[in-house]
C-alpha cells in the first residue's frame, strides 16, 4: 500500500548510500569524550565558559543517541542477520538504550544543577 512512497533499496538492501547507525554513534562517543575533556579543562583553568560548552555538547550527544538508536533500529530491521548474531545485536540494542538513559539522566541534571549557577560544575 504504502511501498511507492519509499525510496527503493539498494545492493546492502538500505534506503540510503550506506550504514548511517556506526557514523551517528560514533559522533555520540566523541562529544561525550569531549564533554568530559573540557569539564577537566574548565576545573583545572577555572575557566567556567569550558562548563557551558560541556553542557551543550552533553546535550548534542543526548539527542545524537536517540537519532543512532533510531537507525539502528532501522537498519536492523532491514537487515539479514545471521541466527548466532541475533543474540549479540539484542545486547547491542540494550546497550545502546542503557546507554540512552544515562545521557538523559546526566544532562537533566547538569541542566537542573545548572539553573543555580551555570559557572559551577556540580
Amino acid at each position: 500500500m504504502l511501498e511507492h512512497l519509499l525510496p527503493p533499496l539498494n545492493d546492502k538492501n538500505l534506503p540510503w548510500m550506506d550504514v548511517l547507525h556506526p557514523i551517528v554513534v560514533h559522533f555520540v562517543i566523541a562529544m561525550a569524550l569531549i564533554t568530559v575533556v573540557f569539564d577537566l579543562i574548565g576545573v583545572i583553568t577555572r575557566k567556567p565558559n569550558l562548563f557551558e560548552v560541556s553542557f551543550w555538547n552533553l546535550l548534542v550527544a543526548t539527542v545524537a543517541i536517540f537519532v543512532a538508536i533510531i537507525f539502528g533500529q532501522v537498519e536492523a530491521g532491514l537487515a539479514s542477520p545471521y541466527s548466532g548474531a541475533r543474540d549479540i545485536l539484542n545486547y547491542h540494542s540494550t546497550i545502546g538504550w542503557s546507554l540512552a538513559g544515562v545521557l538523559s539522566l546526566l544532562t537533566a541534571w547538569r541542566y537542573v544543577v545548572r539553573q543555580k549557577d551555570p559557572a559551577v560544575l556540580p
